[in-house]
């Protein structure tokens, strides 16, 4: 039963070579070490301050999804910088999983931020039930306790039925058993639906909100209304163009690699194309933080608060340090003077 279990990574992975990997460990690295910065200082304003509407609430969550993609980002690293089979089976078991959780957080996250602004466009007079602070809490947990829950059963799943690995592999598809297979196809066709569910969501919302904002040019309302329809569709096009940009690549790619064929040619041109889709994905941990600037009033106001207060200093050094030099200047002329008195 052993032997029949005992796989080789040859007879179904693509290994990677030397130098895309190389590639692929920097361009993480980077995304890691800039992501957790910017992730830092955004989750420092918003735990700073409490939750005053349902924006606030998704846009928190938002923030601890891509904190926490940022997180399992080392383990991406490793999977690259070695082949051996302990961290190779880590990565699959455990690290793969978590980062996908995270990155689908994310996409059902900035799916209600657009339900959020579509909502206070459609209803601008009162608040919809679903744009409460207490609704929005449940839902964030509900959205949680649903993604965490099929990924624990996977992972388990995944770790009681992995076979023999005889050599360190490139991809994680030599630890699925039949089963593993199995739940690993099933797990990313609901990871396409809720793709598919907030994509086409976040399209009929810019639609829509943009038919709203002609209407208003063309019955000439007050520039008031007109101008907060206009914002509207800025931040709901700032939304659709960060979500198109890191996850239509990833999931056009991941379809055919996961379903159609992952051997051969082809299978290994999509393997490649895989990897850096899936990177491209990641990109969105550096992108989020425009959304919080586009979205959030507070954050905006604090950012400009920070810059001005560094501009200051900028400013108040500048002429201590001109001060200094002039100082320096005239101590310099001074005592040249007295040399030349004492001469003569």
């Amino acid at each position: 039963m052993a032997d029949s279990n005992n796989i080789t990574s040859n007879q179904t992975c693509v290994m990677i070579a030397t130098s895309v990997s190389t590639f692929f460990i920097l361009v993480y690295s980077i995304l890691f070490l800039v992501g957790l910065l910017l992730n830092c200082f955004i989750m420092k304003f918003y735990f700073q301050q409490q939750a005053s509407s349902s924006l606030m609430v998704y846009l928190k969550n938002l923030t601890a999804a891509d904190f926490l993609l940022c997180l399992f980002l080392p383990l991406r690293i490793v999977h690259y910088a070695s082949s051996s089979v302990p961290i190779q089976r880590l990565y699959s078991s455990f690290g793969a999983s978590a980062i996908f959780l995270n990155m689908y957080a994310s996409i059902i996250f900035m799916g209600y931020i657009a339900v959020n602004r579509y909502l206070k466009i459609v209803h601008p007079s009162r608040i919809h039930f679903l744009q409460t602070i207490q609704a929005a809490r449940k839902i964030s947990l509900i959205t949680w306790l649903i993604l965490l829950a099929p990924t624990v059963i996977y992972n388990i799943l995944l770790l009681i039925t992995q076979p023999l690995v005889s050599a360190g592999p490139g991809c994680c598809s030599v630890f699925f058993s039949e089963l593993g297979s199995v739940l690993h196809k099933t797990l990313h066709a609901g990871c396409i639906i809720i793709f598919l569910l907030v994509f086409i969501s976040l399209v009929v919302f810019y639609y829509s909100i943009s038919h709203r904002v002609l209407q208003a040019q063309q019955r000439q309302l007050a520039s008031s209304g007109c101008e907060k329809l206009l914002k509207s569709r800025r931040n709901m096009l700032v939304l659709v163009s960060i979500f198109c940009v890191c996850f239509v690549p990833h999931h056009l790619v991941r379809l055919p690699f996961t379903f159609l064929c992952s051997k051969g040619f082809v299978g290994q041109v999509l393997y490649y194309l895989k990897e850096v889709a899936t990177l491209v994905s990641v990109f969105n941990i550096c992108l989020d933080p425009v959304v919080y600037f586009f979205l959030c009033k507070a954050f905006r106001a604090q950012l400009s608060q920070k810059t001005e207060s560094l501009r200051a200093q900028v400013n108040i050094q500048q002429p201590k340090k001109e001060n200094e030099n002039t100082e320096q200047q005239l101590s310099i002329l001074q005592s040249t003077a007295t040399s030349q008195t004492s001469e003569l």
